[in-house]
């Protein structure tokens, strides 16, 4: 019988747990963004922006012999006649773009001149989970495989493509160390006085052909996807992360009351004092009451309606705190 509530508790705690939760609603790509326009311009953040003149946008992939998004640049007046001398991106790029070996198959279009190292994109599964669960595009189902391509060529194209770097929102005339909080040079005192927060892996504004974001859109219209700051991935990231380890947190208490459990049924079968058994027991029963509370309290707080509420003075109001959303760091 114990053994037999202890399944039943499992199972509905963790569901239990699962529910209490507040992940970001899921819609349809076509119920959260209108085009493929707003889909290159909403889910990266300020990222990428829709162009119709094609002749000055990039791709995100190609199979040409070599690398079209260079005569792109050379157009734009990004890139002089040299070429790439260096990797503007500072996350896991290299310093230069190089080479890489014959084994680079899964971002293959850049393997004769990368900004990323071979174990960075070296499979789908190392792309896919490089920056932790919050960042999974597939969080609101499986993507069929002609939208989740889409997902994989842009993050071969972010952290191989010399060429993103040439749009690095804090590019080397404005990024300033003491604003980046993971610099060693990093001041809170300045950051804080001149209002600001600087990284060295965020893209503004790099076009890209409307015919690409339009056939992403086309290929993703019928999946479903996080539908929380109309659908910008880095917001999605930012809800996501609290929900995950809420969740966790109360998998992991309830390994160790399971642990629990099994120790009391065994001390039970050995012939262990009755008196202790059970007391063990109910010492473990008071640890998933007080669990199960704290996740009704942490719901009832994510929902507004706290169930303990601080009293105002007569006459006071709330106070509101109004708060920017920042790009969620990537490491």
């Amino acid at each position: 019988l114990a053994s037999t509530c202890l399944l039943l508790d499992d199972r509905n705690l963790r569901i239990s747990a699962a529910s209490q939760t507040t992940a970001p609603a899921c819609k349809r790509f076509d119920q959260i963004y209108a085009s493929g326009r707003e889909l290159c311009e909403h889910m990266w953040g300020t990222s990428f922006k829709y162009e119709t003149d094609e002749a000055a946008a990039y791709t995100m992939w190609f199979f040409d012999a070599q690398n079209p998004n260079d005569a792109i640049s050379k157009s734009l007046g990004r890139l002089n006649a040299s070429g790439h001398e260096t990797c503007h991106l500072r996350l896991r790029h290299k310093d230069k773009p190089g080479p890489e070996p014959d084994q680079f198959t899964e971002c293959h279009p850049w393997k004769p001149n990368a900004c990323c190292y071979y174990n960075t994109v070296s499979s789908f599964s190392k792309l896919k989970h490089s920056f932790g669960r919050q960042y999974h595009w597939d969080r609101c189902g499986q993507l069929s495989p002609q939208c989740e391509r889409f997902f994989v060529q842009e993050s071969c194209f972010y952290e191989c493509d010399p060429n993103a770097g040439l749009y690095r929102k804090y590019n080397s005339s404005s990024y300033d160390p003491r604003c980046d909080r993971h610099a060693l040079e990093y001041s809170r005192e300045f950051a804080e006085a001149h209002g600001c927060a600087h990284n060295t892996w965020e893209l503004h504004g790099m076009p890209i052909k409307a015919s690409y974001c339009d056939a992403w859109f086309t290929a993703c219209s019928s999946d479903n996807f996080c539908a929380f700051g109309s659908g910008d991935f880095y917001s999605c990231a930012g809800v996501y992360t609290p929900t995950d380890a809420e969740v966790e947190l109360v998998n992991r208490t309830w390994n160790r009351l399971s642990a629990g459990f099994g120790q009391a049924v065994e001390m039970a079968e050995e012939g262990i004092s009755t008196a202790v058994a059970i007391g063990l027991s109910a010492s473990i029963s008071v640890s998933i009451l007080a669990l199960a509370c704290n996740c009704y309290l942490i719901r009832r707080e994510r929902m507004g309606k706290p169930v303990f509420e601080q009293q105002l003075p007569s006459g006071a109001g709330p106070s509101l705190m109004g708060a920017s959303q920042e790009y969620m760091e990537m490491h």
